[in-house]
């Protein structure tokens, strides 16, 4: 799996996978390379709102608009930091372009701007990340811990949390009911 490039895809953890916290999760590459990746769990929300975000944080708002889902638990590392996965990429302080339509941006701008509707047109927000070592994503994979495909902005954007990981195994062809837990190697 040498030069393996994950990066704009979905990670979607197998029926098999024992690891309570990516157990049924729909994770997002926003970055893969020699370095390791990094991702976001795009479908564990939690039950905090982006106005008490903006309170905790001290970021005067307006009622954030109804169609903007919860925070999202975005994996393990790093808790207490916040990432906006955000369509277009935009010019923010500190953002990752994982493709040309699609940045993650981790400075407080970006939150002042939805606060004051002036963010970007699609957003989730998420507190922490998912993170793997040189390697450690490559032999997970080798485990049969995961599946992977190119990702869809629809699916990251557009749909409900509870339907994301079904909209994900589609792009496969899968009905996520006829996975095994069982696991093989040829």
């Amino acid at each position: 799996m040498q030069n393996l490039n994950l990066t704009d895809h979905f990670l979607i953890a197998m029926p098999s996978m024992m690891d309570s916290v990516f157990s049924k999760t729909l994770t997002y590459v926003c970055e893969h390379n020699e370095q390791g990746a990094l991702g976001l769990v795009i479908n564990r929300p939690t039950d905090l709102t982006l106005a008490n975000l903006f309170k905790q944080l001290g970021i005067p708002s307006a009622d954030p608009p109804q169609e903007i889902p919860p925070v999202l638990f975005g994996g393990p590392v790093q808790l207490d930091c916040g990432f906006v996965l955000h369509h277009p990429v935009g010019k923010w302080q500190s953002t990752l372009a994982i493709n040309q339509k699609v940045g993650l941006t981790t400075s407080l701008d970006i939150l002042q701007a939805i606060a004051n509707s002036e963010g970007p047109e699609q957003i989730l927000v998420a507190l922490g990340y998912a993170g793997w070592a040189p390697g450690q994503i490559e032999h997970e994979l080798g485990q049969n811990a995961w599946l992977t495909v190119p990702a869809s902005s629809s699916v990251i954007f557009d749909l409900p949390s509870e339907e994301k990981l079904p909209a994900a195994m589609k792009l496969l062809g899968i009905d996520f009911s006829n996975l095994s837990n069982e696991v093989g190697h040829a």
